[in-house]
C-alpha cells in the first residue's frame, strides 16, 4: 500500500473515499467494500483521504475523542482491507479553512484524481462544514468524477459507528465492540523497558508503548497477544494508571504472558482484548497487588481455556 502525506501524488486515478476510519469497524469495512467494486469497474485504483490528527483534536483537543486506532494500526487496517492508496492529510488551521470548492479542486481533483468518490451520508467537509453531498454533486458533474452517499450500517438494530464502538469499550463490553469491529479490539506497539516492578512480583511483564494516552478502555483482560510467535499467546493485561505504585497519570499497557519466558524488547506487537476482568484497583501494599495479579493470572487463564482462539 503506497502512503502519501503532500499533494499532488503522482498516480493514476483513484476511486476515492474521505473520513477518519477510526477503528476501521463493519460501517468503514462496508464502505471499502463498495469502494473495491467501483475501482474494478472503472479499472482505477483504490485510495482512501484520511486525516492527521483528528480535526476535534485541533479545534477541541479537551472534548476530542479518544482514538480507537494509531495511524499505523488504521493503516495496517486499511491494506487489510485491499486499499493501494492512503493519503494522510495534515489537519491544521489552515487545512481546515479550506472553502468546499477549494477543496473538492485542490485535494480530490487535481491533488487526488478522483475518479470516483464515495461518502458517508452525514459527510460534511470545507471550512465551516459548509460543504454537503449536494454541493458535491454538482462539482462531480463539472469535473468529471463519480459520486456516490453510502447509507448507514446497522448491527443488532443500532447504528455502527467509532462513537458507539468507544462506548462498548469504556463500558468494558467488549463482545458489543468485537461486533461493531469484526474483530476483537486490540491495541499495537512497540515493547519498550519498564520499571521491572511485575518481575519483583513474580509475573514478568511486556510493557506496551501506546501512540496516545486516553485509550478507550481502562481495567484488567484476558489478551492475547500477536507479533512473537508463530500462534498467539495468552495472557493477562493491566490498562490503565497503575494507582497502586505510580502517580504520573499516564496510562500504561503492561502484559503478562503465561508460559513465556522470552525477551521481546523492541518487537511491535498487537495486544486483541477479549475480555474485561475488574476495574483497576489501589492497593494498600505490594503484596496484596501480588495476590490480586495471581487471582487475575486465574481468572483469564479460566476464561481463555473456554474460548481458544479460532
Amino acid at each position: 500500500m503506497r502512503v502519501s502525506h503532500s499533494l499532488p501524488v503522482a498516480s493514476g486515478p483513484l476511486a476515492l473515499t474521505i473520513g477518519n476510519f477510526d477503528g476501521v469497524h463493519r460501517g468503514h469495512q462496508a464502505m471499502l467494500a463498495k469502494l473495491s467494486e467501483q475501482a474494478r469497474t472503472l479499472g482505477a485504483g483504490m485510495g482512501v483521504l484520511t486525516f492527521e490528527p483528528h480535526p476535534r483534536e485541533v479545534f477541541t483537543p479537551q472534548s476530542a475523542p479518544t482514538r480507537l486506532t494509531a495511524l499505523r494500526e488504521k493503516l495496517e487496517l486499511l491494506a487489510a482491507h485491499g486499499v493501494g492508496h492512503v493519503h494522510v492529510a495534515r489537519f491544521t488551521p489552515a487545512f481546515a479553512a479550506l472553502s468546499p470548492s477549494a477543496f473538492i479542486e485542490q485535494v480530490l481533483v487535481r491533488g487526488l484524481h478522483a475518479a470516483a468518490v464515495l461518502i458517508g451520508d452525514d459527510f460534511r467537509f470545507g471550512a465551516r462544514r459548509a460543504g454537503d453531498f449536494a454541493l458535491l454533486r454538482d462539482a462531480s458533474v463539472r469535473h468529471g468524477f463519480g459520486l456516490e452517499a453510502m447509507p448507514t450500517v446497522e448491527h443488532g438494530g443500532l447504528r455502527v459507528s467509532s462513537s458507539a464502538v468507544r462506548e462498548a469499550l469504556f463500558n468494558g463490553d467488549l463482545a458489543r465492540a468485537a461486533a461493531m469491529l469484526g474483530r476483537a479490539y486490540s491495541i499495537s506497539g512497540r515493547v519498550v523497558h519498564g520499571e521491572k516492578l511485575g518481575r519483583k512480583l513474580g509475573f514478568p511483564t511486556a510493557n506496551v508503548s501506546m501512540r496516545h494516552n486516553r485509550p478507550p478502555l481502562m481495567g484488567i483482560f484476558a489478551v492475547r497477544l500477536h507479533g512473537v510467535a508463530a500462534q498467539a499467546l495468552e495472557g493477562v493485561a493491566s490498562l490503565g494508571l497503575r494507582p497502586t505504585v505510580s502517580d504520573s497519570g499516564r496510562a500504561a499497557l503492561e502484559v503478562h504472558l503465561f508460559d513465556f519466558s522470552g525477551e521481546i524488547y523492541g518487537r511491535h506487537v498487537r495486544v486483541e482484548f477479549l475480555h474485561k476482568i475488574r476495574d483497576e484497583e489501589k492497593y494498600s501494599d505490594l503484596e496484596t497487588l501480588r495476590a490480586q495479579i495471581a487471582r487475575d493470572c486465574e481468572a483469564a487463564k479460566q476464561y481463555l481455556a473456554l474460548h481458544p482462539a479460532p
